[in-house]
């Protein structure tokens, strides 16, 4: 596997004589990749995100350059890695944790920062949860993607609001045959020799003269992971025993469909209308450590786990986009959108989800939606300087209604409560080229936000609003990037990004616990970064980067007295660390890469001295190899490190820390044909038992299978 990136395409007039002599290191030094049948999946340009750069290129995300990465699909097949949280796990800076609880949602943290602080998009449209944007990257299968960009720390301000910690954008297909496709379909297999998962995806293009036509889909089913052999079975309580084997209510079934039409009139312009649709239900297992409620058993004063699960956790996403040439020096992007979010929550009085006789089920339903466009223009104004500006306005509508005890003939049904938010930002960039080697780029932008709608309901006072608040902030940002030569390239950034609070942070009273804050600020982080990446020699690539982040206005619970919280902004936070990789081919059938990430958080809040970071180990590393034992054959062995994390309970009131691990992992791909491929391997090959957060054990060794037929 291999993540090693170009460096960012360059700027203005530099980059095209620049770019014709440079190549990527997985064109260089990746043999591999060319032996997957379908070679590189073509990607969407216009669903990429830029970083910076003249008006006649699609900078992409894609390099070293102010800390980027990308993990193609090829990494992604060769490794078995389906969902985007495990995708994306062995990327420098890049973190992946369980939140534990009543919720089990997969996370990603970049460089510390979590889903709250680094937005998700596909191909260039953000995902946002209105309520509280409780994102489960578990549930974002990558098979039929075309690449994954992540962004640390840098976050250009043309992309939009809440880029405060970094960004991550899948990007789907582009077709360029006249007709092309590809069928995918794996097994995953546990460590007793039974069916894990089954996933299968596809794509089926054409490109013409003047348009294109793709659809690709992806589907993934699974009755449950297994267990380490080495997990010791518990008792939990409610007449649940996890005895291992199968990990109870591990279940999940997802899948995602995408089609686009593309309208190319000439070799500059494109017209694309898109749709991406995905479905998923799961389960979510208990925590081995704490006890679970039985109807028949139930002491006073004893806090249980929740019974919880969701029946259907759906998004889709409409869009337009378009890029226009105006002369040989300016441009006009646009995309205009609506994404859906349908999502029911069913919680349960017994831990065997068969009983709904209390109040302490419900259905909890979701509708929401959003409404957004957003419009970029660039031009060189003069040789050596292109400037850009961006407008975005977003309005996301949230829709709830709560079903109380729906087993019992006197069940109550909420009316449906409404919010509706209406986001805008405004951005400038510029960047000067001020040698053929030497860029500079700065930015600023103004985000708002008010609330239009804030509907609330309980059972005394009906239907209410909240009081209607808003917020908004200026970012700012500068970059210089440096190369030394055709192989070597310095970079320094400094970013200063907010983020907007979620309407569960504003409104949520906890079930009585808390007050509202409907004038709660953004947070803001102040992010500094200076890096280097360059070849050395022809077989070896080095880089690195320091980087610190300084937060202000950290939004967390404060007690107000009267035995009630407020969320306010009172606390800070220190994020540092260091990022090395490096890649060596020792031999021209063999390649060597390793790399490393220390992170560093500290967490200042005045009402919390003993707040712990969560989800984050201080030093993790992943070291791996490519070798090519003859022609069609290519063995990949890995292995991952990480030393000792944080974990919290559902309340938030004790923290633990779990256990550093390491993991072996073996990937082997056959080349039979030229359109026909095998993957085999083995996940966990120890069998470790492991933990990401406390009382949630994680898959013991794992086999997968799968095949590829390409056209």
């Amino acid at each position: 596997m291999v993540l090693l990136s170009s460096t960012v395409p360059l700027a203005g007039a530099a980059a095209e004589e620049k770019q014709e002599i440079k190549k990527k290191p997985d064109e260089q030094h990746a043999p591999a990749r060319e032996r997957f049948a379908g070679g590189t999946a073509p990607v969407f340009e216009l669903g990429q995100i830029v970083i910076y750069g003249g008006t006649g290129k699609q900078s992409e995300i894609g390099g070293q350059s102010i800390s980027q990465g990308v993990v193609t699909v090829e990494d992604i097949h060769e490794s078995n890695r389906n969902t985007l949280d495990d995708a994306v796990v062995t990327t420098p800076g890049v973190e992946v944790a369980n939140t534990g609880g009543s919720r089990n949602e997969r996370l990603i943290f970049v460089r510390g920062f979590d889903r709250f602080q680094v937005p998700l998009y596909v191909d260039g449209v953000r995902i946002y949860l209105p309520a509280d944007n409780r994102l489960d990257y578990g549930r974002f299968l990558t098979p039929d993607l075309a690449e994954i960009q992540i962004q640390k720390g840098y976050v250009s301000v043309l992309s939009g609001p809440g880029g405060m910690g970094g960004a991550i954008n899948l990007v789907t297909r582009k077709p360029t045959r006249e007709l092309e496709g590809e069928l995918r379909t794996g097994v995953d297999v546990g460590n007793t020799g039974k069916l894990a998962a089954f996933t299968t995806s596809g794509s089926v293009g054409s490109k013409q003269e003047n348009f294109y036509l793709l659809a690709s889909g992806s589907f993934r089913d699974s009755d449950g992971w297994f267990l380490s052999r080495h997990y010791d079975p518990v008792a939990i309580g409610g007449g649940v025993v996890e005895d291992g084997g199968r990990r109870d209510f591990s279940n999940v079934r997802d899948w995602r469909a995408n089609v686009k039409a593309g309208f190319t009139p000439n070799a500059t312009d494109e017209y694309v209308i898109s749709y991406t649709h995905q479905e998923g239900d799961k389960g979510a297992p208990f925590s081995v450590h704490e006890p679970v409620r039985g109807i028949t058993s139930q002491p006073p004063g004893t806090t249980y786990q929740r019974n919880w699960n969701w029946p259907y956790w759906n998004i889709g996403t409409l869009a337009f986009n378009s890029n226009t040439a105006i002369g040989n020096e300016s441009y006009v992007k646009s995309k205009v959108y609506y994404n859906s979010f349908d999502n029911l929550l069913s919680a349960y009085d017994d831990a065997k989800f068969e009983k709904r006789v209390t109040t302490r089920s419900f259905d909890s339903y979701y509708r929401d939606h959003a409404l957004g466009f957003s419009l970029e223009g660039g031009t060189d104004l003069i040789a050596m300087n292109t400037l850009k500006t961006a407008l975005h306005f977003r309005r996301d509508i949230h829709n709830e209604q709560q079903l109380v005890a729906p087993g019992l003939p006197t069940s109550v049904i909420e009316p449906w409560q409404k919010t509706a938010e209406d986001t805008w930002s405004v951005a400038a960039e510029d960047t000067f080229h001020a040698t053929d080697r030497l860029d500079f780029v700065g930015g600023v932008s103004y985000d708002t936000n008010s609330l239009g709608i804030a509907q609330e309901y309980n059972t005394g006072a009906g239907l209410y609003e909240y009081p209607r608040g808003g917020s908004s902030a200026v970012n700012w940002q500068f970059a210089s990037i440096f190369r030394q030569s055709d192989i070597s390239e310095f970079h320094a950034s400094l970013s200063s990004r907010s983020r907007f609070p979620t309407l569960f942070e504003r409104f949520s009273t906890r079930f009585g616990d808390a007050l509202p804050n409907p004038d709660l600020r953004p947070e803001r982080a102040t992010n500094y970064e200076i890096g280097w990446s360059g070849r050395p020699l022809k077989t070896l690539q080095l880089g690195g980067s320091v980087f610190y982040s300084d937060l202000t206005d950290v939004i967390q619970s404060y007690n107000v007295g009267g035995g009630k919280v407020q969320n306010q902004n009172v606390g800070d936070g220190r994020y540092y660390g260091v990022e090395l990789y490096g890649e060596w081919e020792a031999l021209s059938n063999l390649t060597l890469g390793a790399r490393y990430t220390y992170l560093k958080r500290q967490l200042i809040d005045p009402v919390r001295p003993g707040l712990q970071p969560i989800g984050t180990p201080d030093h993790s590393a992943y070291i791996y190899a490519e070798w090519l034992p003859w022609e069609d054959l290519t063995v990949s062995p890995g292995i991952e490190l990480y030393s000792a994390r944080w974990s919290t309970d559902r309340l938030e009131n004790n923290f633990f820390q779990t256990k550093g691990f390491a993991l072996v992992n073996l990937s082997m791909n056959y080349r039979l044909r030229e359109n026909m491929s095998f993957d085999f391997g083995v996940r966990n090959i120890l069998d470790t038992d492991y933990e990401l957060a406390d009382g949630f054990p994680e898959p013991g060794r794992t086999f997968f299978l799968s095949s590829a037929i390409t056209f």
